[in-house]
């Protein structure tokens, strides 16, 4: 399974991500101004948005595709184009 194998770096993502989190909850209760918090909630989506490309790329690459296979260069380029659609989709 991808994620048990990539375990380590989706952690740590997630372990920023919770960071990230953290900051605007602090933001929100030292009162700081709109701007700010909007800031940090923006990066916020925007992290937990490059998580959900990364699982769906990889979800993409080792369920659909069966990567012991040879995959033949016409589905190998609609399987690229589709994780340049996911990642330009939740960007």
């Amino acid at each position: 399974m991808h994620t048990v194998r990539e375990r380590d770096k989706l952690m740590a993502r997630v372990r920023r991500i919770r960071g990230q989190i953290e900051g605007i909850e602090r933001a929100l209760a030292e009162e700081k101004g709109c701007y700010e918090v909007l800031q940090t909630v923006a990066a916020a989506r925007g992290a937990l948005n490059g998580l959900v490309a990364e699982m769906i790329e990889d979800h993409i690459r080792h369920h659909v595709l069966d990567p012991e296979e040879k995959v033949a260069p016409k589905r190998a380029r609609a399987t690229s184009e589709l994780i340049d659609i996911v990642h330009a989709y939740v960007k």
